[in-house]
């Protein structure tokens, strides 16, 4: 057991702590090192960061705590005590409201009910005025939520019309137009063939160009020129000629004449030419053309 002059370990151990302070400052020092680096270095990004951070969760902490307070308040209070009555309130007037809408809808439908009737009225006034239209298009039955069924003694009358529209024969005339038709056509025809047979008909013509060759050069060119425009036929007709030179003094006849094909040949029209064998040595045909 320790004396008076020994103090206890227990107290040995406590004087020794107070004395000791290196552990209780710990943070005083890594405060003095950390400001020391950044006036060297300048400060630490990733120390602020979570600085900020830690500042970011505070905040949303604090309005967390704000918004809780607010709604505890609220569902607390005197309004929260009013809340079925408010409900119940705006239920009646939800249903006041639908009752307005379905009153006006109502209304909407009974005039088009009175609108459709009437059309109906219409419509059935304009069949019974209009008995072609009712026999040559088949009825058509409407069918309406709001029509009244009819009597039967309308229906027995409106079956008495039907038999005597029935009656009514609306086709009767197409024989006699059929046959005024005809007859129409039958005079067109005959006018046209009448006029067809008044105007002319369009002749065949041709332009044809003849070379006539004398032997030599002391053939008589306007002899021999007469002697070929002495040859008359049915649709011939001489025009123009002129004396050509071919060589060695010898000159050919070129003449021109117009001939209806119906008539003349060119086979015949030589044939002719060449009777004159005095004068003319052969016939050939130089230019041919259609008119």
């Amino acid at each position: 057991m320790p004396g008076p002059l020994c103090p206890s370990p227990r107290k040995m151990a406590t004087n020794f702590l107070v004395h000791e302070k290196i552990w209780f400052d710990k943070f005083k020092y890594d405060d003095a090192e950390r400001k020391f680096y950044e006036q060297m270095n300048g400060p630490v990004a990733g120390s602020s960061r979570q600085e900020n951070g830690a500042s970011v969760i505070l905040r949303d902490i604090a309005r967390a705590r704000e918004n809780i307070q607010k709604s505890l308040a609220g569902s607390a209070g005197p309004g929260a005590s009013s809340g079925p009555s408010g409900d119940h309130s705006e239920l009646v007037t939800r249903i006041a409201s639908l009752e307005v809408e379905n009153q006006s809808l109502r209304g909407v439908v009974q005039d088009l009910q009175q609108a459709v009737s009437k059309l109906e009225a219409r419509l059935s006034a304009l069949e019974k005025s209009s008995p072609a239209h009712r026999a040559t298009t088949p009825q058509t039955q409407h069918v309406s939520p709001m029509r009244q069924v009819e009597p039967p003694s309308r229906k027995a009358a409106t079956a008495t019309e039907d038999d005597e529209d029935d009656d009514i024969d609306l086709f009767g005339s197409d024989e006699e137009e059929d046959k005024e038709a005809a007859r129409l056509r039958e005079e067109r025809l005959r006018q046209y063939a009448e006029k067809k047979a008044k105007k002319p008909a369009l002749v065949a013509k041709s332009s044809i160009l003849l070379d006539v060759k004398p032997w030599d050069d002391e053939t008589d060119m306007a002899q021999l020129e007469a002697c070929v425009r002495s040859v008359q036929l049915d649709g011939l007709v001489w025009g123009s000629s002129k004396l050509v030179p071919v060589g060695y003094g010898i000159r050919k006849l070129q003449i021109q004449c117009v001939v209806e094909d119906d008539k003349v040949g060119t086979d015949q029209l030589e044939e002719e030419i060449t009777k004159f064998e005095e004068h003319v040595q052969s016939v050939d045909i130089a230019a041919f053309n259609k008119i």
